[in-house]
């Protein structure tokens, strides 16, 4: 067992390692790639899983509904915590609430699962994703606006992917092939781009703090994700990936959003940082639990 974990860990962290040591020499200026990547290449990875005859919109609702669960619970479960844990509550539960299913969670559910598991990461990624931009601004600014998100790219291919699905029409061979070929691309920059991200964070928060919010990200992602498998008698292949999305460590996007709000960007920081290196300890223990079960 501990092979196969260290094989489906080992890449992740080796691409991230990459771009932190990179950075750290280089000082590169990721700001073009990441708006490519967001703008064109994830979107192309969303619409091509979404589109692609592997997809089964029905048989991901379960995991589409697992996913809003897990993220909310996680937001009530880190409340009380913070007050207690003497953190800003706000940052706590952005960070509980969104963790990294983007720059992680998709390569990690590819390691794990292989293709079939591409449409179920998805569909992970899009409602974590549509929850951050629409509760962040309210939760950490006190605005709420639905009408930026509709100009987000990653949506507008999400929705002709999913019209493309509903209609049960197939798209011209080469379109989806030049998707693809754009697709590829997204999920190796954004793990790089995640160390890349890590090398140039400024991190002021204290230490504990990080940890705190390190720990209680995956251990409140987890639970949720174990009773909501448990009450809805989810599938064992539904309620693995489910698992495993609520062990991923907090996104790199919350620091974003605290900083852009002034809401707590050093603890929000910290706990990035490190809840991203402690990835190192409860993903294999995430994947210990699947594989044993």
């Amino acid at each position: 067992m501990f092979p196969r974990i260290v094989s489906i860990v080992f890449p992740l962290f080796a691409v991230v390692m990459a771009g932190f040591f990179y950075a750290r020499k280089r000082d590169p200026d990721m700001a073009a790639a990441n708006r490519m990547n967001i703008e064109i290449f994830l979107p192309a990875l969303i619409f091509t899983a979404l589109a692609g005859k592997s997809f089964d919109l029905a048989g991901n609702l379960p995991i589409a509904l697992g996913a809003a669960v897990v993220i909310l619970g996680s937001g009530l479960l880190a409340w009380p915590l913070a007050r207690r844990l003497g953190i800003e509550p706000r940052a706590l539960v952005s960070t509980a609430m969104f963790n990294n299913a983007g720059n992680m969670g998709l390569p990690l559910m590819l390691f794990t699962f292989g293709d079939p598991a591409l449409g179920a990461a998805v569909v992970l990624m899009l409602v974590l994703t549509t929850l951050q931009f629409v509760m962040s601004p309210w939760l950490l600014g006190g605005k709420f606006s639905l009408g930026a998100l509709w100009r987000e790219p990653f949506l507008l291919a999400a929705s002709l992917g999913v019209a493309v699905s509903l209609a049960g029409v197939a798209p011209w061979p080469p379109v989806l092939s030049a998707c693809k070929l754009l697709a590829d691309i997204s999920l190796g920059l954004m793990i790089f781009s995640l160390g890349a991200r890590l090398a140039s964070a400024r991190v002021g928060a204290m230490f504990g703090i990080g940890i705190a919010g390190a720990i209680v990200t995956p251990v409140t992602g987890m639970f949720m994700a174990w009773l909501f498998g448990t009450l809805a008698d989810l599938s064992k292949p539904d309620m693995d990936v489910l698992f495993l999305f609520g062990a991923l460590p907090p996104a790199v996007s919350c620091f974003i959003f605290a900083d852009r709000y002034r809401c707590a960007p050093d603890q929000v920081a910290a706990i990035v940082m490190i809840g991203n290196a402690s990835a190192l300890f409860f993903i294999p223990l995430a994947l210990t639990l699947c594989f044993r079960g």
